[in-house]
C-alpha cells in the first residue's frame, strides 16, 4: 500500500508546522515518514494514515524533529559545501589561473602608478558601498523569490550566506585599508592587496553567478520537485 499524493502534501505540511523549514530537508523527512507508515501498513493495513504518522512522530521523542533536523542539516551542509568547493576548483582551470595573474598584474601597475594613497582610499570605500547595495539587492531579491515560490531551499540559502560572508568578511580589509592609510609605496603591499582583491571578487563573482546556475541542475537532478516548481 502506498501513500497517495494528498497524503504526501500532508507530510510536508507536517513537517513545516513542526518549523522544518528547508524543502530539501523536509524532503529528507518526507521520504523517512512516508517508508515508515507504509512498513506499518504492511504490518497493520487498519491503521489510519493519520496514527501511523503520530506513532512516527512520536519517535523522534520530546523534541520532535530538532535532533534530525540538526543531524540532516549537517549532513546536507556537508554534501552542499563539498559541491560549492569542487565548483570553485573547477572554474580554476590553467587559462583561468593564467587570466587571474594577468588582472592582478594589471591591477598592480596601475595602483602602483596612476593611484595616489587619497584615490585608493576613496576607491576602497567606493567598492565597500558599491558592495553593501550589491549585498542588499540580493537579499531582497532573494526574500521575494521566496514570498513567491513558498519553497526554501538549503543549498540556495547558503550560497547566498556564503557571499554574505564574502563580502562582509573582506569589508573589514577595505575598510582597514582605507582608515589605517598603510604604506602604497612598497611594492609587497600593493602586491598583496591587488592579488588578494582580485581573488576575492572572482570567488564573489563565482558564488553569486556561476555557482547558482549549476545548482538549479543539482537540485533538478537530486529532487526532481525542483524542477517542476522552477518551470515557466
Amino acid at each position: 500500500m502506498k501513500l497517495t499524493p494528498e497524503q504526501i502534501d500532508r507530510l510536508y505540511q507536517f513537517t513545516r508546522q513542526h518549523y522544518v523549514e528547508w524543502y530539501d530537508l523536509q524532503t529528507e523527512l518526507v521520504d523517512h515518514l512516508a517508508n515508515a507508515i507504509e512498513q506499518q501498513w504492511q504490518e497493520n493495513p487498519k491503521i489510519s494514515f493519520e496514527d501511523a504518522l503520530q506513532v512516527e512522530f512520536k519517535k523522534f521523542g520530546i523534541f520532535g524533529f530538532m535532533e534530525v533536523i540538526k543531524e540532516k542539516q549537517i549532513a546536507l551542509g556537508k554534501k552542499y559545501k563539498k559541491f560549492v568547493w569542487n565548483e570553485l576548483v573547477q572554474f580554476f582551470t590553467i587559462p583561468k589561473i593564467i587570466f587571474t595573474l594577468l588582472l592582478t598584474l594589471l591591477f598592480y601597475y596601475l595602483f602602483h602608478l596612476l593611484f595616489s594613497k587619497d584615490l585608493l582610499s576613496a576607491f576602497h570605500l567606493l567598492i565597500a558601498f558599491i558592495g553593501f547595495i550589491f549585498a542588499f539587492r540580493i537579499n531582497s531579491k532573494y526574500q521575494k523569490y521566496k514570498k513567491e515560490k513558498g519553497k526554501v531551499w538549503y543549498l540556495e540559502e547558503m550560497i547566498k550566506n556564503y557571499s554574505f560572508m564574502l563580502f562582509f568578511g573582506y569589508l573589514p580589509f577595505q575598510l582597514g585599508n582605507s582608515l589605517l592609510r598603510l604604506d602604497f609605496n612598497s611594492d609587497g603591499i600593493i602586491g598583496f592587496m591587488v592579488f588578494f582583491t582580485v581573488i576575492f571578487y572572482l570567488c564573489l563573482f563565482i558564488i553569486v553567478f556561476e555557482i547558482p546556475s549549476k545548482a538549479e541542475d543539482y537540485l533538478k537532478e537530486t529532487y526532481p520537485e525542483y524542477a517542476l516548481e522552477n518551470v515557466n
